[in-house]
Parts: C-alpha cells; sequence; structure tokens
C-alpha cells in the first residue's frame, strides 16, 4: 500500500510496514515480522514500541517471547481525530505567535512629489479610513489633480473615509479645499493652533508629513512613515478625543 497515505497520519515507513505485516498474519513475534515486513530485526522493536506508543499494537504475553498483533484499522481513524483535537487545543497559541510575528514595526522616509504618490498608493493598499491631524489643502495642488481623482475613485469602491480636522485658516481662506474629497468628514482646529506639519493615521500606519503647506514646492515635502499597530491605534484615539472637541467650535 502507498505510503504516502500513511506518512499523512505520521507514521512513518518502517511503522507502516510493521503495522501492515502485522494485519496480514495476525498475531507474531519479532522475528516474524521482521521477515514478513522486511525491516531489520533490530529496528522492529523501536518501530514496535512506536506502534504500542499510538495504540496500533498490543502485546500478547508468551513465556518465552512476547507476540504483537494489530488493532483493528477503525483505530486509525481515532488517531487522527486525536491528533485533529490536539492541533485544535494548541491552535490558538500557535496564532497568537503569528500575529506577534506578522506585525509589521518599520520607520521610512518619503519624499517630493514621488513620497505623496506612494503615500496616497499606501492609503488605498490599506484600504481602511484615513484621520488627519492638521489638514491643508495641500492635495489640491496641481501636481496631484491626477492622484487625487485616482484616489477618489479608488477610495470610493473600497469605502474609505478621510476623516480631516483643518488647520483654521482653510475655514476662513481656503473655502474650496473642503471639496476635493469625495468621501469625508472634516471640523476644524482651533485658531492659533495651526503648524507647517500634518499627522495622518490608516490601518497601522501613522505619517508626519513636514512642510505641508499648500504655498510650499511639494519637493520640499518629507514623511515620515511609521508603520506600527499601536502607535497608530494610540493616535486615533487621540484623534478623536480632538475630533470631540473640535466639532464644537
Amino acid at each position: 500500500m502507498e505510503h504516502g497515505t500513511f506518512q499523512q497520519i505520521g507514521l512513518s515507513k518502517n511503522e507502516a510496514d510493521v503495522y501492515q505485516a502485522l494485519l496480514k498474519i495476525g498475531e507474531a513475534g519479532v522475528g516474524e515480522i521482521s521477515k514478513q515486513s522486511k525491516v531489520h530485526r533490530r529496528n522492529v522493536y523501536d518501530v514496535l514500541n512506536r506502534l504500542l506508543e499510538k495504540g496500533l499494537v498490543f502485546i500478547v504475553l508468551f513465556e518465552k517471547e512476547n507476540h504483537y498483533q494489530a488493532v483493528n484499522p477503525n483505530k486509525l481513524t481515532e488517531l487522527i481525530g486525536e491528533q485533529k483535537s490536539a492541533l485544535n487545543f494548541i491552535m490558538p497559541d500557535l496564532q497568537k505567535i503569528q500575529q506577534n510575528k506578522n506585525q509589521t514595526e518599520e520607520i521610512m522616509i518619503y519624499r517630493g512629489l514621488a513620497g505623496w504618490k506612494r503615500y496616497m498608493r499606501d492609503i488605498i493598499r490599506v484600504g481602511q479610513d484615513v484621520y488627519v491631524i492638521g489638514g491643508k489643502g495641500v492635495w489640491m495642488k496641481e501636481q496631484l489633480k491626477s492622484s487625487l481623482d485616482l484616489y477618489n475613485q479608488e477610495a470610493a469602491q473600497k469605502g474609505i473615509t478621510i476623516h480631516l480636522l483643518y488647520d483654521w485658516e482653510v475655514k476662513k481662506e481656503k473655502k474650496e479645499v473642503l471639496e476635493h474629497f469625495k468621501t469625508h468628514k472634516y471640523a476644524f482646529l482651533p485658531p492659533k493652533y495651526s503648524s507647517s506639519s500634518a499627522v495622518d493615521i490608516f490601518g497601522d500606519y501613522v505619517v508626519v508629513v513636514s512642510q505641508a503647506d499648500i504655498h510650499k514646492n511639494l519637493e520640499d515635502t518629507l514623511f515620515t512613515v511609521i508603520i506600527n499597530q499601536q502607535i497608530a491605534d494610540a493616535f486615533r484615539i487621540w484623534f478623536k478625543l480632538m475630533w470631540g472637541l473640535c466639532g464644537k467650535l
């Protein structure tokens, strides 16, 4: 019989050969088992001990020499069930280990127009809502128009909403900025809390955007990209606090 099937349920080639030999000959001593299975006699002892541990053979006691007999093949089905139960028992721990291992932690730097486009692609790839502290409407600049059009299209398809806390100046001086996102919600930071930077949070990303000014050259922009789930979760909490306060202005 094909050894691969036995190997899939945890039996080595020798174990499979000895077990099948016992099924054919019934009760037998080590010498006969070795002859029928073609497993060397000195190896048969180790194989039988392993099969005893797995409950696939049992000992028939004799005065001079112990004999062995195979259990009903239905035991193989029980063996698979036991293996599955054991695996299910440890599965939560295995998944936890994998999740901890797979948590990405990384810091990268993007620059200039290429950095803007890469940052926008990151948002679409991650596919989760975006939270912006200190929005200034830089996405309105002509160099980003094609990227913004593509972003709006793909963000709508993925159901991504951008939540913006704009600088106060946007409310007073740049009202046209408020119309450039197709799926967005916005509020305004209080006067005197504007800056030249912004912080964007999405998925496990926190992106600190330096020189994020609509009047600046896009090539001067610097993106510090932090990929860390705990940090991103913390920033989202702080964003929600600020959103609750700023929404009353």
